[in-house]
């Protein structure tokens, strides 16, 4: 799947959050990139301060980021329909980490 059309389900799958959460994200952007040279194998990656941990001293601060990993999700995925599936998953994953919601509460709600 090219990059234009991958970079259109990150975009579906941010317009199937509630508005309610969206409107309360702060400082906050979305990046698809083909791997974290760190881990290549993560699907996504929430590179920030959680909206639950700010203080006083985030003011000013560069914004928090969200890196969607287009190479490490299509390895996993055998069809289109599992592409769209693993993004939404992985867009709502790594937006609750921004709403301080950590991994094993992802996994008992069912986001893991």
């Amino acid at each position: 799947m090219g990059r234009r059309k991958f970079e259109r389900l990150v975009s579906d799958a941010l317009d199937e959050v509630p508005p309610e959460l969206t409107r309360q994200m702060d400082n906050v952007v979305v990046m698809v990139e083909d791997r974290n040279r760190d881990d290549p194998s993560i699907l996504g990656l929430y590179d920030g301060i959680a909206l639950t941990e700010r203080g006083h001293e985030y003011a000013g601060a560069m914004p928090d980021t969200i890196w969607i990993y287009r190479d490490a999700i299509l390895d996993i995925c055998e069809t289109e329909d599992d592409v769209r599936e693993e993004v939404l998953i992985t867009v709502v994953h790594e937006i609750a980490h921004h709403f301080g919601i950590d991994d094993a509460r992802l996994h008992d709600l069912g986001w893991s």
